[in-house]
């Protein structure tokens, strides 16, 4: 998956991605609503007020620049003066379609890392849809034991630390239960958090507790999208570096690595609870869509 997704000759990401949205391989919640950039708009107002001394905005993924240009028009001119605009991209492809639509007013950095030493390890951090894109190992339940899925399609020991991952520590599911693991996020965490010294983090992206997420998926979450198409199975494996491979977020997981990193859960909301203060009409507040699908957590500095 890291080498579909991110290889610097071949990957998807680096390479292939054309758009995001209606002339891309998939839409996200950015662009399917300007809803979204008020209300993160809302969210660094309020987180404002209790940090007045954070001057930096830091989006990481941004896309095809739609949601950061959302943001810095929800917060009008004034608000938007106080602050100085950030986006970590590590796709070239998207990074150009976000200097077409942002240009000069917004900085951009390769890391995390190089963003908040700008930033002077104060910032505000947001990301969409940016976690389902992280390589995944995936594992299988079978004859009493997890094993990691091969491509292709073999089962093979694992060598993780069920320590770390809810779904290792899981033994009553069927035979033939498939679940995804992210050992990648939680290597990416604790690359960067040792450099954030104060602020706050609003995290976007589908997913769901441990172990609802897996309620009635039997197969797990893994899937792939080509011209708005949805891929299962098989098909995954297709067309390397030419589709996109995603896979839903346990966050049982995630804040379970965000609060041994010393960092503090203040919010846990679906996404139509985080938007509906804002616009009670958009299309992702759908309880059966995206408004129950995707969560939104939000983390601070102890």
């Amino acid at each position: 998956m890291a080498r579909a997704l991110f290889d610097p000759e071949r990957g998807y990401y680096t390479r292939h991605i054309r758009t995001v949205g209606a002339r891309g391989d998939f839409a996200t919640s950015a662009t399917l609503s300007s809803c979204l950039g008020r209300a993160i708009a809302a969210w660094l107002k309020s987180e404002s007020k209790g940090q007045p001394q954070i001057r930096n905005i830091i989006e990481v993924g941004a896309g095809d620049g739609s949601l950061m240009a959302a943001v810095r028009s929800s917060l009008g001119w004034w608000q938007r003066r106080q602050f100085t605009f950030h986006i970590v991209e590590t796709s070239p492809v998207l990074r150009a379609e976000q200097q077409k639509r942002l240009g000069s007013r917004v900085s951009w950095h390769h890391d995390l890392e190089s963003a908040l030493a700008h930033a002077q390890g104060q910032a505000f951090i947001y990301h969409n849809e940016l976690l389902d894109a992280f390589p995944a190992t995936l594992v299988q339940w079978q004859n009493g034991l997890w094993h990691e899925v091969w491509v292709p399609e073999q089962l093979h020991p694992h060598h993780l630390d069920s320590a770390y991952f809810s779904a290792l520590r899981h033994s009553t599911f069927k035979d033939g239960q498939r679940c995804e693991l992210h050992p990648s996020i939680r290597d990416w965490l604790h690359q960067w958090t040792p450099h954030w010294k104060g602020g706050s983090m609003l995290s976007i992206d589908y997913g769901d507790d441990f172990p609802q997420l897996y309620h009635r998926r039997p197969h797990g979450t893994l899937r792939a999208y080509l011209l708005h198409q949805r891929l299962t199975g098989t098909d995954i494996y297709a067309n390397p570096g030419r589709q996109d491979i995603t896979a839903d977020i346990n966050f049982t997981d995630y804040a379970a690595w965000l609060r041994e990193l010393g960092l503090e859960q203040t919010a846990h909301q679906t996404l139509a609870e985080f938007l509906q203060p804002y616009d009670a009409s958009s299309q992702l507040l759908d309880p059966e869509g995206a408004g129950t699908a995707f969560k939104c957590l939000t983390h601070r500095r102890r």
